[in-house]
């Protein structure tokens, strides 16, 4: 019977008008909560979540005495690793990995500055693992 008076009286169709309209606010209350969430996360942690590669420099230092010598701190996520391994990079800890592109990255670079990466003596890449996904190449 009460339903039977609620449709009569068409409050059936106000009551579900209210529930499509409660419905659409919780879902823009929680995008709007998700947004926040979002922006709080860093650049790496939010990479990892979509389960993108991540690298990135977080520190570039110079040697006062020597310009040539310096290091970069790299940080990146298990996906620049898997990335790094479908691309042919092997090594048995991460950092090795990564050093081994970054030795590439940076022959490459001076090769197309017209430079003799080949017959440099350039030197050696010291890595210093800091954790976390983190090392220390100088």
């Amino acid at each position: 019977m009460k339903n039977f008076i609620k449709r009569v009286l068409g409050i059936d169709k106000i009551e579900l008008a209210a529930e499509v309209a409660l419905q659409a606010k919780l879902k823009e209350q929680l995008a709007v909560e998700e947004t926040i969430r979002l922006a709080k996360l860093t650049p790496k942690e939010r990479a990892t979540e979509k389960e993108e590669s991540y690298i990135a420099v977080l520190d570039t230092k110079v040697n006062k005495d020597n310009v040539r010598n310096g290091f970069f701190e790299l940080d990146w996520n298990e996906y620049f690793i898997v990335e790094l391994r479908l691309a042919g990079y092997n090594g048995d800890t991460d950092e090795e990995i990564v050093d081994r592109w970054f030795q590439d990255l940076c022959r490459n670079i001076g090769n197309e500055a017209g430079v003799d990466m080949d017959g440099r003596g350039s030197g050696y890449v010291n890595i210093n693992n800091l954790g976390n996904g983190k090392a220390e190449i100088s």
